[in-house]
């Protein structure tokens, strides 16, 4: 008798998926990565927006800083950086004070000028608050000359209020041989200072300084 019921013949193979799956996977898998490029490109977009909307900022508060005057442009500096340092802008004196003066050191405007973990002594002295490197530039236009009066300046150190007094830095400047126009005397150095350490800005004949507020100035940066 012949067994019918089993079989030496191999299984058939099993049946394809449906070509429609296939396709579909197919879909699912370009739709991801679609997916992925548009996120890719959103957050490059994003990016560039916050780096741009940033240098706006930035730019708007620099300026509204310069724009500030006294009180309310130091408190913006003070929340901008947390070194100690000082911009002293010069002080328009009288005619007549001019001609009395004979110490030669400028005075400061207070109110325009700036400072942050730097005191004052006087109207015409800076005082360190806190010892280390210190980037010290001034900046001094004469509006005239005169044959026997040099068109300089100095820096002057003391290294306390009690001190004698020390010339730190120099700075010339020439004119032409008439006397008239205007010259700058420049120079910034980087100088150690210790705590109560003062420095002021000396010349030899106040009447012939340019008392505008961006021709004359003085300042200090802690590194």
């Amino acid at each position: 008798m012949i067994d019918t019921y089993h079989s030496s013949l191999a299984s058939p193979p099993p049946p394809l998926p449906p070509r429609h799956s296939q396709m579909f996977m197919k879909a699912q898998v370009a739709f991801a990565g679609h997916i992925i490029l548009l996120r890719s490109v959103l957050a490059l977009v994003m990016l560039h927006f916050l780096l741009t909307a940033g240098g706006f900022a930035f730019l708007f508060y620099t300026e509204t800083k310069e724009k500030l005057p006294g009180s309310d442009a130091q408190t913006a500096f003070q929340q901008s950086s947390s070194r100690a340092f000082a911009r002293m802008i010069v002080a328009r004196m009288a005619h007549s004070s001019v001609q009395q003066s004979t110490s030669g050191f400028l005075q400061w405007n207070m109110k325009h000028s700036v400072r942050h973990h730097v005191n004052t002594y006087g109207s015409s002295w800076l005082t360190v608050l806190e010892p280390g490197d210190y980037m010290v530039f001034s900046r001094v236009t004469f509006s005239r000359a005169q044959p026997e009066r040099p068109t300089a300046s100095a820096v002057k150190l003391k290294r306390g209020p009690s001190a004698e007094e020390t010339v730190a830095m120099r700075a010339y400047c020439s004119l032409d041989s008439s006397g008239s126009g205007q010259c700058t005397a420049s120079v910034g150095e980087v100088m150690s200072l210790e705590r109560g350490n003062q420095l002021s800005l000396w010349v030899q004949d106040l009447s012939l300084v340019d008392y505008s507020e961006t021709a004359t100035s003085f300042g200090i940066y802690k590194l």
